[in-house]
Formats: structure tokens, sequence, C-alpha cells
């Protein structure tokens, strides 16, 4: 063998191996669908991609994250989950509430789906079999229990124990208004009457909240909704504009000037969220990751709105308080 043909046969089969290498590096690419509600991520989004880097998944090393965002039109979401079925990827995290869930859903039925802040009732809307085996390909955390309803109010009333009518401020977006039972039976049990006002754009917010004042609603409970969310802070000018108190599900509704907040988590929520995604993307069936319910609920007051409204807290509901803003 001349010196040409060895050289050669070095340089071929460095050029065969290096192949080899990018293409096993591209096969192990793993690629997690996300559909967002806004037009960025959250901070809710940014834990999430956090625990997923925690685990050992980095984008553009051994993991690509396709985004899609809604751009607050729910409408969307079919095409946009669409979109991610044929981009085959591995996972699907609908995280835009009950529309984007079902948008995923209807999608497909073989890519696994990780649900989070988007079903309080997976099995009554028949996404799951079980909590503790979902069998299909759902899985993920249910946002809160039937009975946090009953539970909003009944801190709403503590905090302001005259409130003889409380208005239930709901995402139409997301189907038609329906009273839990919880929340039916701690309403009678307070001897207060619940009005529902349904919303389905930003536009509809200062019209709803006046109309709720005209009814003599006394407080409201924000139902959780990305739309909600996203407009924390509107919605929070206008009820202190009208001055009305308000309880919501996210601390984030809080911190932008709503009375009161009490729910999971969130950003714990997502974490979670990135749990499960580790897992299927190592190779576990859906429906076998039993589904999970929050197991922690943040109460937080914001003494500023208090003040606003012309409210004091009672000092033993300040002492249950996870956090008070000053």
């Amino acid at each position: 063998m001349n010196r040409r043909t060895f050289i050669g046969g070095v340089v071929g089969s460095l050029i065969a191996w290096s192949s080899a290498a990018v293409g096993q590096q591209v096969r192990k690419l793993a690629r997690v669908g996300v559909l967002s509600p806004g037009s960025t991520g959250s901070g809710a989004f940014v834990a999430f991609e956090e625990e997923l880097r925690a685990l050992g998944w980095f984008e553009g090393r051994n993991l690509l994250i396709d985004r899609r965002y809604a751009e607050g039109r729910a409408e969307q979401y079919g095409v946009l989950a669409a979109e991610l079925v044929r981009l085959n990827v591995d996972v699907i995290v609908p995280a835009g509430g009950p529309a984007s869930l079902q948008a995923a859903r209807e999608a497909t039925k073989t890519i696994p789906i990780v649900m989070v802040a988007s079903s309080r009732n997976p099995i009554g809307e028949g996404l799951i079999k079980s909590f503790a085996h979902p069998g299909g390909n759902i899985t993920g955390l249910a946002t809160a229990p039937a009975e946090l309803g009953g539970k909003q109010l009944e801190l709403l009333k503590e905090a302001v124990p005259a409130v003889s009518r409380v208005g239930i401020l709901w995402d139409a977006t997301t189907g038609p208004y329906r009273a839990t039972k919880e929340i039916d039976t701690s309403a009678r049990f307070r001897r207060v009457e619940i009005l529902p006002f349904e919303v389905r754009e930003r536009a509809d917010f200062e019209r709803v909240i006046a109309d709720a004042t005209k009814a003599r609603v006394g407080g409201l409970v924000v139902v959780g909704s990305p739309m909600f969310v996203r407009y924390r802070s509107d919605i929070a000018d206008l009820l202190i504009k009208q001055r009305l108190p308000a309880i919501g599900l996210w601390r984030s509704q809080a911190d932008a000037g709503a009375l009161m907040a009490y729910g999971p988590s969130l950003t714990n929520e997502f974490r979670s969220a990135a749990i499960y995604v580790d897992k299927i993307l190592k190779g576990a069936n859906p429906g076998d990751l039993p589904v999970e319910e929050p197991t922690k609920y943040e109460l937080v007051i914001n003494l500023k709105t208090a003040k606003a409204l012309g409210l004091t807290i009672p000092q033993s509901l300040l002492l249950r308080a996870d956090e008070v803003i000053q």
C-alpha cells in the first residue's frame, strides 16, 4: 500500500466516522412541541425550560423545542397543534388552557400529551380513564380539584364579610359557564348569591365588570383562564376603578392588583410538567404515568389593593397568607 492510498483510506474512514457521529447526534435530538396562549413564553415557561435543563435536556444539544403562540386567539390552537403533529414531535405540551388541550387531543391520538394548567376535571372531560392509570396518550397535571372554587368563595367572604352577592368572571371561549356542586354548596352555606359574568375578549372586560357593579355584586371570583392571566393588569385596574374586591387562581393576579389569589403555584406546575416530558422522552408510556393534582396552594393578599378599596383584612386571614403584598 503506497502513501497516497493509505492517507486516502484514513481520510475516508474519518469522514465515514464523522458522518455516522453526526447522524447519531441528529437521531438523538428530541422534539417537544409547546402550545402557548400569548406571543411569548411566560415566567412559567421559563421554569419549564429551566427544569428540563436540570434534567439534562439542552436546546441544540439533545433537544429542540417547537414553540407555537396563539397570540391570544384560542381559535388558532387547532392549526398550531396540527403543525406540531406534522413536525412529528415526540411530545406536545398544551399550556394554553382547555382550548389548547382540546386542540392537541383532536390533532393526535398517538403523540404523548402532557397537560398543564389546562384541565380541572380530566376524568369528567373524558381525557383520562383514571388518575392512577390514565391510559391513552394524555397525562400530566390537573389544574385544581373542583372544591377549589368553594374555598375561594370562602376566603372572599372572610375578607369581605358583608358581601351577599358574588360574581363569577368566566372565560366563555373555554365553554359555557357550569356551576360546580362545591361552589353552590359553599354559596348556600354562606348565604351568598352567585351570578356568572362571561367575557370572550379583552374588549368585554370594562362592560362586564361595570355590569357586575350595576348588579350590586360585592365581589368577584376570577376563574383560571389564560386570557385572564394575560390581561390581569387590565382586569385589576378595572376592579379597583369599580371598587370591586376579587380573588383569582394564580398569584400573578394578586401581584397585578387583584385583592387576593388562592390556587396552586403555576411555576411549580410547569416544573412538574417538565418532569413528565423527561420521563416520556426516556421511554415512559404516558398512559402509565399517573396524573397529579396540586398538593400545595398559595394564598396571596394584596394589602395595597385592600387599602384602595377601603377594606380591612381580618388579622386571622393575614396570618394564614403565604404572602402579603404591602
